[in-house]
């Protein structure tokens, strides 16, 4: 992925009722823009990368580069314009790294390629087991 983009805003501290006004408003967006498949992973306690990953689907690069350029306009609008980016200028995956929440965005191929959703869960099992 290339195209590292960063904003110039920074995060205020988190807590845990906007952390999940974070998520609302990253698949509140998501609904808007008509994404598919959208899937919520929550990691708190799991990871120190994020407490939500979300992963959803456009149907072409358009589509996937419109939901990306909507979500970082909406998520500056409510203060978080700090978020980075990358992937956009190709828009098969794009990667808004909002904090708290890490958003990945695909055209459905590339989705099916690399099969976040699937790396997750197995890890998130594997977890458990150990523990």
């Amino acid at each position: 992925m290339q195209g590292l983009q960063e904003s110039d805003s920074s995060h205020s501290p988190r807590t845990p009722d906007s952390v999940i006004s974070l998520k609302k408003l990253v698949t509140g967006s998501l609904d808007q823009d008509k994404a598919e498949d959208v899937v919520v992973i929550d990691l708190a306690g799991k990871t120190t990368i994020a407490d939500f990953m979300i992963i959803a689907s456009g149907r072409s690069h358009r589509h996937v580069a419109s939901m990306a350029d909507h979500l970082l306009r909406r998520l500056k609008e409510k203060g978080h314009g700090s978020c980075r980016v990358e992937g956009l200028p190709q828009a098969d995956w794009v990667l808004i790294d909002a904090g708290d929440v890490v958003v990945h965005l695909f055209r459905p191929e590339v989705r099916a390629f690399y099969n976040l959703e699937k790396m997750w869960s197995a890890e998130l099992i594997d977890e458990a087991a150990v523990n």
